[in-house]
């Protein structure tokens, strides 16, 4: 199911979405996920085994949510986050500080050199980017041989009594939350779209395995409407 008609016009349309409700972020993650998002973050940063002292890229930070979860998981990792939201960063910046190297970039051609990271992580961001391939391919590049990429991605419930509860919560209640608690409707009816648009769990980590990753894995979260991907590189 096709969102747009171009990757340009999807790459103009997440940008600005992005920048206008990036005040909001965070909030909303809290909300729409009934408090759980940051137990979702703490299991990927776990995933990542960074080893003392290692490089880990967050890649589509955001305000940092992600890089937070690794430092306080694995106290003298050093953390890259990376986005390609000015405005998103900025806030990042406000609350980490130097904790984190902050870089303004596009997870389709990573400013780094290959192999230099010990492991890189994503939450939420596959779906909005608009080559998921070309996206996992660089984050393996980046990563060191024996190295972890990590996707934390929402999924379309399978199950046949919980697909249309959640459906009316994510298509109906979440557009609604959103516009009363930002003024936005459109960038929260964006959301349960691109969950349905996206790819399934046995896609994705096919996927990861076509881009060269080994061993990957997946589990499921939260009644299967969040996956945990994991790949070797």
């Amino acid at each position: 199911m096709a969102l747009f008609s171009s990757p340009e016009e999807k790459r103009r349309y997440t940008h600005r979405l992005f920048d206008r409700i990036a005040s909001h972020y965070e909030r909303m993650n809290q909300v729409l996920s009934l408090g759980q998002v940051n137990r979702w973050r703490r299991q990927a940063a776990i995933e990542t085994a960074v080893p003392n002292g290692g490089w880990v890229l967050d890649v589509a930070t955001g305000e940092g949510a992600i890089a937070r979860a690794l430092l306080r998981q694995w106290p003298g990792v050093r953390v890259v986050g990376l986005d390609f939201v000015r405005p998103m960063l900025v806030l990042g910046r406000a609350r980490l500080g130097s904790e984190v190297r902050w870089v303004e970039g596009d997870a389709l051609r990573l400013p780094f050199p290959d192999g230099f990271f010990d492991a890189a992580v994503s939450a939420f961001a596959l779906r909005n980017v608009v080559d998921i391939r070309t996206t996992l391919k660089e984050q393996a590049r980046v990563v060191r041989p024996g190295g972890r990429v990590v996707c934390l991605e929402m999924t379309w419930p399978r199950h046949p009594l919980f697909r249309p509860i959640f459906h009316l919560y994510f298509g109906g209640v979440v557009p609604l939350l959103g516009w009363l608690l930002t003024g936005y409707l459109d960038e929260y009816r964006y959301l349960p779209r691109s969950v349905r648009a996206s790819l399934s769990p046995e896609e994705l980590a096919a996927l990861m395995e076509d881009v060269g990753l080994r061993e990957v894995r997946y589990r499921l979260l939260m009644l299967g409407t969040v996956t945990l991907h994991v790949g070797t590189r």
